[in-house]
């Protein structure tokens, strides 16, 4: 693969250990060379797929290489591919970004394209960046192109394509969807640019902790680990004593990459106390209605690498344990922020957490139904299990007739008071079996607080409890 830009230079972006540029950032000289480098994006590089499909060349003798449109978080791999794309075929590369190209380059591009593909028998693939910065009219420019194959297009952005990137292009195109890099796949990339030759070669031995922040603070971006790795290097470097007190290999500590990187380490294990003790202390915050300390643990939880999704399931527990009937929103705004989570993801998601959390400890408390909950099963754990009263049992099954059993809806049968038909809908008979009956006479699972919505559930429930029992 040859790379060329506008001016006719050249070079040779896959080149080997012994040619690579030192001075290049760590990012650019660890790009993976070869699909087996590549680390995440298991999905859309499965054997068969369109990209991978792409990436080798493999075409048949009716179709051609489809231009192809990368979706995703920064450090996810966009670049990468694009230059494997441009690898394939021995085709010639093109890389242009839409925060500084315009119109006139890419008609330049395309008319170089034209050229290289009659006289020579050349591909051209044009990597364009940030495609979503473009506007429709250059978009426009890049139709006739990717129409007739001229270039194969591999557009990388970071914005929804359905917005940012006009239909006939997308018609034209295959839309790729890359996700974020896991904790694991992150790790491994930073484990390959310690050792590997074009990194940094095995001269540095980082320790545990500096790789757990390093992972940490990459929010699943490869770029972003590297980039933080290759300062905490040189922060190291400045320790090392000269001389033959200097070290075989330079020790990378967790001091180093907080110094590199302006961020303290946050001390928390993802499995362990740190954890658990975090998230009791985001718990007992909110339903101590502190926002300031329940924010704090949010933000600690977060910084660490905390999963979003098992913060949000948490305020779902809490909204419904603690705050309950004081303030039924708050339920419909923790489930909702769980839903959104899921499918916003890190960084913005923080913001939904956020809202839920200052919703959810601002508002008032019941722990009512919880408790409420929790005496009736201790009850039927005890064994206060008696039968169903005659009138309220079902009448949907075989020989139902023959027990007197009592009918759902508006069937009227002997016994039965259908609550629909009394004042207010509220019939005064006997719901509970005969031995809670009379225990739960001067007493009840639900005892509504007289905070928030559920004071108005106080006087509605003592007014019912009146009807019902015959007080």
């Amino acid at each position: 693969m040859v790379s060329i830009d506008l001016f006719g230079s050249t070079d040779d972006p896959s080149e080997g250990a012994a040619g690579a540029d030192l001075n290049a950032p760590l990012a650019v000289r660890m790009r993976p060379r070869s699909l087996d480098e590549v680390r995440g994006q298991s999905e859309v590089l499965r054997q068969g797929s369109p990209l991978r499909r792409l990436v080798e060349g493999s075409v048949s003798a009716v179709t051609g290489p489809m231009s192809a449109i990368l979706w995703g978080p920064p450090g996810t791999g966009k670049t990468t591919l694009a230059h494997l794309v441009a690898t394939a075929a021995d085709r010639d590369f093109v890389q242009l970004s839409a925060v500084t190209a315009g119109v006139k380059d890419v008609r330049a591009v395309m008319e170089r394209a034209s050229t290289n593909r009659s006289m020579y028998g050349r591909q051209t693939v044009l990597f364009l960046d940030e495609i979503h910065r473009f506007s429709k009219a250059q978009q426009d420019a890049l139709l006739p192109g990717v129409e007739n194959r001229e270039v194969v297009l591999v557009a990388a952005t970071t914005e929804n394509p359905s917005f940012s990137v006009i239909a006939p292009l997308l018609s034209r195109s295959i839309l790729v969807t890359l996700e974020s890099l896991t904790r694991e796949e992150v790790g491994e990339v930073i484990d390959a640019a310690l050792t590997d030759e074009r990194g940094l070669a095995g001269g540095y031995d980082l320790d545990d902790e500096a790789r757990d922040h390093l992972v940490a603070i990459a929010g699943g971006d490869a770029r972003r680990a590297l980039t933080s790795l290759e300062a905490a290097a040189g922060v190291a470097d400045g320790d090392v004593p000269f001389g033959s007190d200097a070290p075989e290999r330079t020790p990378l500590t967790l001091a180093h990459v907080e110094q590199a990187v302006a961020r303290a380490a946050v001390r928390y294990d993802r499995t362990g106390d740190q954890h658990y003790d975090v998230a009791s202390a985001f718990i007992k915050s909110m339903r101590g209605s502190d926002v300031d300390a329940a924010l704090h643990y949010l933000a600690r939880q977060l910084e660490a690498g905390e999963d979003p999704r098992f913060i949000a399931r948490r305020i779902v527990i809490l909204a419904s344990e603690d705050v309950g009937l004081g303030d039924p929103t708050a339920l419909q705004t923790a489930v909702a922020a769980m839903h959104a989570v899921a499918q916003i993801g890190m960084p913005e998601a923080r913001i939904i957490l956020a809202q839920a959390v200052v919703h959810n400890a601002l508002a008032p408390k019941s722990n009512a139904a919880y408790v409420g909950i929790n005496e009736a099963i201790a009850d039927v754990r005890a064994g206060k299990v008696q039968a169903v009263p005659p009138h309220l049992r079902g009448s949907g099954y075989t020989q139902a007739s023959d027990r007197a059993a009592g009918a759902s809806g508006g069937a009227k049968v002997e016994g039965y008071v259908y609550a629909h038909d009394q004042p207010d809908a509220v019939a005064a008979q006997q719901y509970l079996p005969d031995d809670l009956h009379a225990e739960l006479a001067d007493r009840s699972y639900y005892r509504p607080t007289d905070r928030g919505f559920e004071a108005r559930l106080q006087e509605r429930w003592t007014w019912l409890k009146g009807r019902l029992r015959g007080r």
